[in-house]
């Protein structure tokens, strides 16, 4: 993976974050005005990992879920993958983002192409 260091403002200039988060503002605009402030930044957040998931998946798809280690001159053997693991961190944690911002919604998730592709990424692996 690469690493790359990028603050707040940077961020917002790269173009999957900044078409994410327009996505979600979208579906989330019908948030009550007087907690729209609170939950900004879980939706910053929330853009801010559906752009990493798809990094990880990416490399997942590529490298698969697994890495070889050597621990020593003869003990070698795989394990998960680093990037596997903060995959599975990482979608717990948008998931979970993603149902309190719903749960603020005074009629649930809308209905709109955005909303229905944000519940099947959620709910549904990738590949099927």
């Amino acid at each position: 993976m690469e690493e790359d260091q990028v603050n707040s403002k940077e961020l917002k200039e790269i173009p999957e974050f900044s078409n994410e988060l327009k996505k979600l503002k979208r579906i989330f605009k019908n948030i009550p005005k007087n907690k729209k402030n609170l939950v900004q930044k879980l939706i910053d957040s929330a853009a801010f990992m559906t752009v990493e998931l798809t990094k990880l998946e990416n490399h997942i798809t590529v490298y698969g879920v697994s890495e070889t280690y050597q621990n020593g001159k003869d003990q070698y053997g795989t394990k998960m993958s680093t990037e596997t693991s903060a995959y599975n961190t990482m979608i717990k944690n948008y998931t979970s983002i993603i149902k309190q911002l719903c749960e603020l919604l005074p009629d649930g998730l809308p209905g709109t192409k955005e909303g229905n592709a944000l519940m099947n990424f959620v709910t549904k692996p990738k590949g099927k």
